[in-house]
């Protein structure tokens, strides 16, 4: 079982879907990229699943370029918000799903709420992302 996870910047919403589904079984092939990847994780991001025993910090983000000739399972983009485009993955694919999140990255205020959006949609996506093993994923096994 093959899963790519894609947003844009590749950083942050990517990275911490990708961290939860490989821990959710070791048996499911996980990569996330970016259409156009930054080139590092954000901070917060590695900071906040670091914070529940999830370390993402020997992740790389990388562009979509180096998966597009690869068969996947699935293709999942994690963008969320109204301004942003998310990719579009065309290429040997079995399903394509869209699961949203808004970019915790992109919070304006206090350190305090910047931090809360982190770990608000970082609960946000290991909810979605275990409701999608559980009831997807699993069963093919």
């Amino acid at each position: 079982m093959k899963v790519l996870i894609l947003c844009t910047g590749n950083s942050c919403r990517s990275q911490m879907a990708h961290g939860f589904l490989q821990s959710f079984d070791s048996k499911i092939e996980v990569y996330s990229a970016g259409t156009e990847a930054s080139g590092k994780l954000n901070e917060n991001a590695v900071k906040a699943m670091g914070e529940i025993g999830l370390d993402i910090s020997d992740h790389t983000s990388d562009s979509v370029e180096k998966y597009l000739n690869q068969e996947w399972d699935y293709v999942i983009t994690v963008c969320g918000g109204a301004n942003e485009s998310c990719p579009a993955f065309i290429g040997k694919v079995k399903t394509r799903l869209h699961i949203g999140f808004d970019d915790p990255s992109h919070a304006v205020g206090t350190d305090d709420f910047i931090w809360s959006e982190f770990i608000r949609v970082r609960n946000e996506i290991k909810e979605r992302f275990f409701q999608l093993y559980k009831e997807d994923i699993l069963p093919q096994f």
